[in-house]
């Protein structure tokens, strides 16, 4: 993780208090180990920032960040309780149809979404509150910009786990409000393809890639790789 971050450089600094770099893990197929290089950069982060640093999981339904923290406690440390994980109401995505409380107001987006301490206060991992979906509905990821202005000033280091590509869009339609997206390729992928297209599409839609295909063995990726890195 500290060869990552050296990779990346001031795209993994906060450039002054109250703007926080925002980088984005993704891979064009499942079980690249995304998620696992996310949440191992995020902890490594953590345990150098001066200010918090978030890992937001956007797999909402998944919730695979949360059940991984909570199953390695020896490893990540104690989990703390929810707390509100937007500070100003703004949220990446819509429930619909929308819900409403007992009084008949309609329940704000974000309220779906916590955030809890790990091992102290400065790693925060996202949970999405699946359970307070009521059935029939729905929810998916908005390319907004405003949550993620938000959370610049208040962390040191937003960390997005993506879905990948084959399964959703949200890569892609985050990509834009990052500052980096870091490809994640397996290191006995054997076909450049797949990234290499996620790439295109990221660059299209307006997003920049960190320039670095993260190998699940080795930070130097495979040969094969090398020609569709920048």
């Amino acid at each position: 993780m500290a060869r990552l971050a050296d990779s990346l450089g001031e795209l993994a600094k906060a450039q002054a208090p109250g703007h926080g770099r925002v980088i984005q893990f993704a891979a064009a197929r499942p079980g690249e180990g995304t998620s696992t290089v996310a949440r191992e950069f995020a902890r490594f982060a953590a345990a150098h920032a001066q200010r918090p640093v978030w890992l937001v999981d956007l797999d909402l339904m998944g919730a695979h960040q949360f059940g991984a923290v909570c199953a390695r406690g020896s490893q990540y440390g104690r989990i703390g309780g929810p707390a509100g994980a937007s500070p100003d109401g703004s949220i990446f995505f819509t429930v619909r149809p929308p819900a409403k409380d007992k009084s008949g107001v309609v329940v704000p987006d974000a309220r779906y979404l916590v955030a809890h301490p790990v091992g102290g206060s400065n790693f925060w991992v996202t949970r999405f509150r699946r359970e307070q979906m009521s059935p029939g509905q729905e929810v998916h990821i908005t390319p907004t910009p405003a949550y993620w202005n938000t959370m610049r000033r208040h962390a040191e280091l937003i960390i997005i786990d993506a879905p990948s590509a084959e399964r959703s869009q949200a890569s892609v339609m985050i990509a834009p409000f990052a500052d980096a997206t870091v490809l994640v390729v397996a290191a006995d992928a054997g076909d450049s393809r797949p990234p290499a297209i996620l790439k295109s599409a990221i660059q299209a839609a307006g997003g920049r890639t960190a320039g670095l295909f993260f190998n699940k063995v080795e930070v130097e990726p495979p040969k094969f790789l090398k020609s569709v890195l920048p």
